[in-house]
Protein backbone atom coordinates (compact mmCIF):
# COMPACT_ATOMS: atom_id res chain seq x y z
CA UNK A 1 0.00 0.00 0.00
CA UNK A 2 1.25 3.29 -1.19
CA UNK A 3 1.18 6.48 1.36
CA UNK A 4 -1.43 8.63 0.72
CA UNK A 5 -2.07 12.28 1.05
CA UNK A 6 -3.68 12.45 4.44
CA UNK A 7 -1.23 13.59 7.70
CA UNK A 8 -3.31 12.83 11.09
CA UNK A 9 -3.20 12.98 14.75
CA UNK A 10 -4.16 10.81 17.54
CA UNK A 11 -5.72 11.14 20.71
CA UNK A 12 -3.13 10.33 23.34
CA UNK A 13 -0.53 8.33 24.40
CA UNK A 14 -1.34 4.75 22.78
CA UNK A 15 -2.88 3.87 19.66
CA UNK A 16 -6.46 3.26 20.11
CA UNK A 17 -8.13 0.67 18.27
CA UNK A 18 -10.33 2.52 16.06
CA UNK A 19 -7.30 5.16 15.63
CA UNK A 20 -5.55 1.61 14.39
CA UNK A 21 -8.34 1.71 11.63
CA UNK A 22 -8.19 4.39 10.68
CA UNK A 23 -4.49 4.88 10.21
CA UNK A 24 -4.72 1.84 7.47
CA UNK A 25 -7.20 3.84 5.10
CA UNK A 26 -5.62 4.33 2.09
CA UNK A 27 -5.72 7.44 2.25
CA UNK A 28 -3.46 8.02 5.03
CA UNK A 29 0.04 8.60 4.79
CA UNK A 30 1.41 10.05 7.82
CA UNK A 31 0.95 11.36 11.56
CA UNK A 32 1.40 14.27 13.34
CA UNK A 33 2.29 14.11 17.57
CA UNK A 34 1.60 16.66 19.92
CA UNK A 35 2.42 17.06 23.34
CA UNK A 36 -1.00 14.74 24.48
CA UNK A 37 0.77 12.13 22.93
CA UNK A 38 3.97 12.60 24.79
CA UNK A 39 4.61 11.01 29.11
CA UNK A 40 8.47 9.81 28.22
CA UNK A 41 11.06 8.74 26.03
CA UNK A 42 9.79 5.24 26.56
CA UNK A 43 6.67 6.06 25.76
CA UNK A 44 7.55 7.95 22.62
CA UNK A 45 9.21 4.63 21.81
CA UNK A 46 6.48 2.36 21.65
CA UNK A 47 3.92 4.93 20.53
CA UNK A 48 6.37 5.90 17.33
CA UNK A 49 6.81 2.13 17.08
CA UNK A 50 3.08 0.82 17.13
CA UNK A 51 2.39 3.68 14.65
CA UNK A 52 5.49 2.04 12.10
CA UNK A 53 4.08 -1.26 12.31
CA UNK A 54 0.11 -0.44 11.39
CA UNK A 55 1.27 -0.56 7.43
CA UNK A 56 4.03 -1.25 5.15
CA UNK A 57 5.55 1.35 3.78
CA UNK A 58 5.28 2.86 7.38
CA UNK A 59 3.25 5.96 8.11
CA UNK A 60 5.31 9.31 7.92
CA UNK A 61 5.69 10.24 11.50
CA UNK A 62 5.92 13.86 12.58
CA UNK A 63 6.04 16.48 15.16
CA UNK A 64 6.99 20.10 15.65
CA UNK A 65 10.26 20.32 17.61
CA UNK A 66 11.57 23.71 16.54
CA UNK A 67 12.80 24.62 19.81
CA UNK A 68 11.67 28.14 21.95
CA UNK A 69 8.03 27.90 22.57
CA UNK A 70 7.30 25.05 19.37
CA UNK A 71 8.81 21.99 21.26
CA UNK A 72 6.31 19.10 21.91
CA UNK A 73 8.38 17.07 23.76
CA UNK A 74 10.53 18.73 26.44
CA UNK A 75 10.74 16.15 29.37
CA UNK A 76 13.78 13.78 28.51
CA UNK A 77 14.41 15.99 25.48
CA UNK A 78 17.13 18.73 25.37
CA UNK A 79 15.49 22.09 25.90
CA UNK A 80 16.56 24.21 22.81
CA UNK A 81 16.89 27.96 22.17
CA UNK A 82 14.22 29.62 19.85
CA UNK A 83 15.67 30.52 16.11
CA UNK A 84 16.32 34.23 17.62
CA UNK A 85 19.01 33.04 20.07
CA UNK A 86 21.02 31.38 17.55
CA UNK A 87 20.49 34.63 15.54
CA UNK A 88 21.84 36.66 18.51
CA UNK A 89 24.58 34.13 18.28
CA UNK A 90 25.48 34.48 14.47
CA UNK A 91 25.64 38.84 15.05
CA UNK A 92 28.31 38.18 17.70
CA UNK A 93 30.27 35.68 15.67
CA UNK A 94 28.80 34.50 12.38
CA UNK A 95 30.87 31.51 12.16
CA UNK A 96 30.06 30.29 15.46
CA UNK A 97 26.41 30.80 15.26
CA UNK A 98 26.30 28.77 11.84
CA UNK A 99 28.07 26.28 14.03
CA UNK A 100 25.68 26.56 16.78
CA UNK A 101 22.29 26.44 14.07
CA UNK A 102 24.48 23.07 12.64
CA UNK A 103 24.96 21.46 16.05
CA UNK A 104 21.54 21.68 17.65
CA UNK A 105 19.79 20.93 14.23
CA UNK A 106 22.02 17.59 14.75
CA UNK A 107 20.78 17.26 18.56
CA UNK A 108 17.39 17.93 17.82
CA UNK A 109 17.12 15.52 14.75
CA UNK A 110 19.27 12.72 16.85
CA UNK A 111 17.15 12.39 19.88
CA UNK A 112 13.51 12.41 18.05
CA UNK A 113 15.15 9.48 15.75
CA UNK A 114 16.53 7.53 18.55
CA UNK A 115 12.81 6.77 19.53
CA UNK A 116 12.03 6.52 15.76
CA UNK A 117 10.25 9.63 14.61
CA UNK A 118 10.54 10.37 11.08
CA UNK A 119 10.61 13.67 10.59
CA UNK A 120 10.22 17.61 12.29
CA UNK A 121 8.74 20.67 10.82
CA UNK A 122 12.08 22.32 10.96
CA UNK A 123 13.62 24.81 10.17
CA UNK A 124 11.46 27.75 10.35
CA UNK A 125 12.99 30.28 7.55
CA UNK A 126 10.48 33.30 7.91
CA UNK A 127 12.27 36.44 8.03
CA UNK A 128 12.04 38.45 11.33
CA UNK A 129 10.32 41.61 10.24
CA UNK A 130 9.48 42.41 13.56
CA UNK A 131 5.04 42.42 12.39
CA UNK A 132 4.22 38.90 12.97
CA UNK A 133 3.65 37.64 16.62
CA UNK A 134 3.12 33.79 15.64
CA UNK A 135 6.45 34.09 14.07
CA UNK A 136 8.42 36.40 16.49
CA UNK A 137 11.69 34.39 18.08
CA UNK A 138 10.83 31.41 16.15
CA UNK A 139 12.64 33.17 13.07
CA UNK A 140 16.52 33.21 12.95
CA UNK A 141 16.76 36.42 11.46
CA UNK A 142 15.57 39.67 9.51
CA UNK A 143 18.74 39.47 6.91
CA UNK A 144 17.39 36.82 4.38
CA UNK A 145 21.11 36.01 4.02
CA UNK A 146 21.89 35.17 7.79
CA UNK A 147 18.50 33.12 7.64
CA UNK A 148 19.98 31.04 4.46
CA UNK A 149 23.43 30.66 6.23
CA UNK A 150 21.33 29.62 9.81
CA UNK A 151 18.83 27.31 7.99
CA UNK A 152 20.81 25.93 6.02
CA UNK A 153 23.26 24.71 9.21
CA UNK A 154 20.38 23.18 10.64
CA UNK A 155 19.22 21.36 7.67
CA UNK A 156 22.57 19.88 7.27
CA UNK A 157 22.54 18.78 11.01
CA UNK A 158 19.37 17.21 10.94
CA UNK A 159 20.64 15.47 7.78
CA UNK A 160 23.93 14.02 9.52
CA UNK A 161 21.75 12.49 12.42
CA UNK A 162 19.03 10.95 9.65
CA UNK A 163 16.28 13.39 9.59
CA UNK A 164 15.08 15.42 6.49
CA UNK A 165 14.02 18.96 6.35
CA UNK A 166 11.11 20.71 5.95
CA UNK A 167 11.22 24.83 5.21
CA UNK A 168 8.03 26.54 6.24
CA UNK A 169 6.30 28.63 5.96
CA UNK A 170 6.52 29.17 1.85
CA UNK A 171 7.11 31.85 0.80
CA UNK A 172 6.94 33.53 4.14
CA UNK A 173 4.96 34.26 7.16
CA UNK A 174 7.61 36.89 8.34
CA UNK A 175 5.48 40.00 6.82
CA UNK A 176 1.81 39.69 8.59
CA UNK A 177 0.09 40.60 11.56
CA UNK A 178 -2.66 38.16 11.42
CA UNK A 179 -2.10 34.80 12.81
CA UNK A 180 -3.50 31.92 10.57
CA UNK A 181 -3.90 29.71 13.37
CA UNK A 182 -7.60 32.28 13.51
CA UNK A 183 -7.60 34.00 10.39
CA UNK A 184 -5.87 34.37 6.68
CA UNK A 185 -3.03 36.85 6.42
CA UNK A 186 -3.09 39.37 3.31
CA UNK A 187 0.54 39.95 2.38
CA UNK A 188 0.72 42.51 -0.44
CA UNK A 189 3.60 42.52 -2.05
CA UNK A 190 4.13 41.66 -5.20
CA UNK A 191 6.72 38.82 -6.32
CA UNK A 192 9.68 40.88 -6.86
CA UNK A 193 8.89 42.14 -3.12
CA UNK A 194 9.19 38.90 -1.98
CA UNK A 195 12.82 38.17 -3.20
CA UNK A 196 14.29 38.35 0.01
CA UNK A 197 11.64 36.08 1.54
CA UNK A 198 12.10 33.64 -0.86
CA UNK A 199 16.24 33.95 -0.61
CA UNK A 200 16.44 31.03 1.38
CA UNK A 201 14.30 28.51 -0.04
CA UNK A 202 16.24 29.48 -3.01
CA UNK A 203 19.50 28.51 -0.91
CA UNK A 204 18.39 25.73 1.08
CA UNK A 205 16.62 24.07 -2.73
CA UNK A 206 19.80 24.51 -4.21
CA UNK A 207 21.78 21.87 -0.75
CA UNK A 208 18.53 19.67 -1.54
CA UNK A 209 15.97 20.63 0.94
CA UNK A 210 13.65 17.67 1.13
CA UNK A 211 10.40 19.24 2.34
CA UNK A 212 8.23 22.88 2.24
CA UNK A 213 5.48 23.51 4.27
CA UNK A 214 3.55 26.18 2.40
CA UNK A 215 1.41 28.91 4.48
CA UNK A 216 -1.73 29.82 4.52
CA UNK A 217 -1.04 33.43 3.65
CA UNK A 218 -2.95 35.23 0.89
CA UNK A 219 -0.73 37.58 -1.65
CA UNK A 220 -3.30 38.83 -4.13
CA UNK A 221 -0.44 40.68 -5.89
CA UNK A 222 0.49 37.18 -7.28
CA UNK A 223 -2.24 34.88 -6.76
CA UNK A 224 -6.55 34.56 -5.87
CA UNK A 225 -5.44 31.44 -3.49
CA UNK A 226 -3.45 31.79 -0.47
CA UNK A 227 -0.24 29.77 -0.97
CA UNK A 228 -1.29 26.50 0.38
CA UNK A 229 -4.12 26.15 -2.16
CA UNK A 230 -1.93 27.89 -4.80
CA UNK A 231 -0.89 26.11 -8.26
CA UNK A 232 0.84 29.57 -9.21
CA UNK A 233 2.55 29.46 -5.59
CA UNK A 234 2.96 25.70 -5.82
CA UNK A 235 3.90 24.65 -9.19
CA UNK A 236 5.21 27.58 -10.79
CA UNK A 237 7.16 29.45 -8.38
CA UNK A 238 8.44 26.77 -6.19
CA UNK A 239 8.84 23.69 -8.74
CA UNK A 240 9.13 25.78 -11.56
CA UNK A 241 11.12 28.74 -10.32
CA UNK A 242 12.93 27.68 -7.22
CA UNK A 243 13.29 23.69 -9.14
CA UNK A 244 12.03 22.02 -6.08
CA UNK A 245 11.63 18.66 -6.10
CA UNK A 246 10.96 16.99 -2.44
CA UNK A 247 8.07 17.28 -0.75
CA UNK A 248 5.29 20.12 -0.57
CA UNK A 249 3.08 19.94 2.61
CA UNK A 250 0.47 22.60 3.63
CA UNK A 251 -0.29 23.65 6.77
CA UNK A 252 -2.80 22.10 8.75
CA UNK A 253 -5.42 22.42 6.98
CA UNK A 254 -8.22 22.84 10.02
CA UNK A 255 -6.61 26.16 10.29
CA UNK A 256 -8.58 29.03 10.08
CA UNK A 257 -6.46 30.59 7.61
CA UNK A 258 -7.34 27.75 5.58
CA UNK A 259 -11.08 27.62 6.46
CA UNK A 260 -11.32 31.53 5.73
CA UNK A 261 -10.06 30.68 2.47
CA UNK A 262 -11.81 27.90 0.26
CA UNK A 263 -14.76 26.20 1.31
CA UNK A 264 -15.21 23.25 3.37
CA UNK A 265 -12.51 20.52 4.31
CA UNK A 266 -12.87 18.48 1.16
CA UNK A 267 -12.79 21.69 -0.63
CA UNK A 268 -9.59 22.29 1.00
CA UNK A 269 -8.36 19.41 0.43
CA UNK A 270 -8.98 19.26 -3.28
CA UNK A 271 -7.85 22.69 -4.26
CA UNK A 272 -4.49 22.01 -2.30
CA UNK A 273 -3.88 18.79 -3.76
CA UNK A 274 -4.85 19.90 -7.17
CA UNK A 275 -2.13 23.45 -6.50
CA UNK A 276 0.64 20.52 -6.02
CA UNK A 277 0.68 19.59 -1.87
CA UNK A 278 1.98 16.16 -1.43
CA UNK A 279 0.89 15.65 2.09
CA UNK A 280 -1.74 17.23 4.03
CA UNK A 281 -1.71 17.83 7.91
CA UNK A 282 -5.23 17.66 9.18
CA UNK A 283 -5.24 18.29 13.09
CA UNK A 284 -6.76 18.57 16.09
CA UNK A 285 -9.97 17.77 14.15
CA UNK A 286 -11.41 14.57 13.85
CA UNK A 287 -14.53 15.22 12.14
CA UNK A 288 -13.13 16.75 9.25
CA UNK A 289 -10.19 13.41 9.09
CA UNK A 290 -13.49 11.42 9.08
CA UNK A 291 -15.40 13.35 6.45
CA UNK A 292 -12.08 13.69 4.22
CA UNK A 293 -12.19 9.68 4.47
CA UNK A 294 -15.40 9.26 4.01
CA UNK A 295 -15.91 11.48 0.49
CA UNK A 296 -12.09 13.11 -0.60
CA UNK A 297 -12.19 10.70 -4.19
CA UNK A 298 -9.02 10.75 -5.52
CA UNK A 299 -6.68 9.23 -8.04
CA UNK A 300 -3.26 8.06 -6.70
CA UNK A 301 -0.26 10.26 -7.29
CA UNK A 302 2.51 7.80 -7.64
CA UNK A 303 5.05 10.55 -7.92
CA UNK A 304 3.90 12.28 -4.67
CA UNK A 305 4.15 8.70 -2.79
CA UNK A 306 7.91 8.20 -3.77
CA UNK A 307 8.82 11.71 -3.06
CA UNK A 308 6.88 10.44 0.78
CA UNK A 309 8.36 7.47 0.91
CA UNK A 310 11.58 9.58 0.88
CA UNK A 311 11.08 10.88 3.93
CA UNK A 312 11.39 8.23 6.20
CA UNK A 313 14.26 9.08 8.77
CA UNK A 314 17.79 6.89 8.06
CA UNK A 315 17.96 3.35 9.46
CA UNK A 316 20.15 2.60 11.92
CA UNK A 317 19.90 5.39 14.18
CA UNK A 318 21.27 5.05 17.97
CA UNK A 319 18.50 3.90 20.62
CA UNK A 320 18.20 6.37 23.18
CA UNK A 321 21.31 4.84 25.53
CA UNK A 322 24.00 4.95 23.00
CA UNK A 323 23.14 8.46 21.85
CA UNK A 324 23.51 9.76 24.90
CA UNK A 325 26.72 7.78 25.23
CA UNK A 326 28.33 9.17 22.32
CA UNK A 327 30.93 11.77 22.27
CA UNK A 328 28.96 14.09 19.59
CA UNK A 329 25.83 14.14 22.23
CA UNK A 330 27.92 15.07 24.99
CA UNK A 331 29.83 18.21 23.16
CA UNK A 332 26.43 19.35 21.12
CA UNK A 333 24.77 19.77 25.27
CA UNK A 334 27.64 21.08 26.23
CA UNK A 335 27.14 23.87 23.23
CA UNK A 336 23.74 24.15 24.54
CA UNK A 337 24.28 24.97 27.75
CA UNK A 338 26.92 27.31 27.13
CA UNK A 339 24.59 29.11 24.55
CA UNK A 340 21.60 28.83 26.74
CA UNK A 341 23.34 30.43 29.92
CA UNK A 342 24.92 33.60 27.83
CA UNK A 343 22.90 36.11 28.62
CA UNK A 344 21.12 37.34 25.31
CA UNK A 345 22.38 40.00 23.03
CA UNK A 346 20.17 43.18 22.70
CA UNK A 347 20.65 44.68 19.54
CA UNK A 348 20.16 48.52 18.30
CA UNK A 349 17.10 47.41 15.76
CA UNK A 350 18.87 49.65 13.13
CA UNK A 351 21.58 46.68 12.74
CA UNK A 352 19.10 44.20 11.76
CA UNK A 353 17.08 46.14 9.00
Amino acid sequence: MSLGPLMVDLVGTEVLEEERELLRHPLVGGVILFTRNYLDPQQLSALVGSIHAVRSPPLIVAVDQEGGRVQRFRPGFSLLPPARRIGHEFDLDARAGIALARTLGWLMAAELRAHGVDISFAPCVDLDLGVSEVIGERAFHADAGAVAQLAGAWMHGMREAGMAATAKHFPGHGAVVADSHQTLPVDRRTLPDLTPDLTPYRRLIANGLPGVMAAHVLFPAVDSAPASLSARWIRDVLRGDLGFQGVVFSDDLSMGGAAAAYGDIVARARQALSAGCDMLPVCNNRASVLELLARLDIEPQPASSLRLVRLHGRSGAPHRAALEASPEWGRARELLARTTAAPALTLDPGSRA
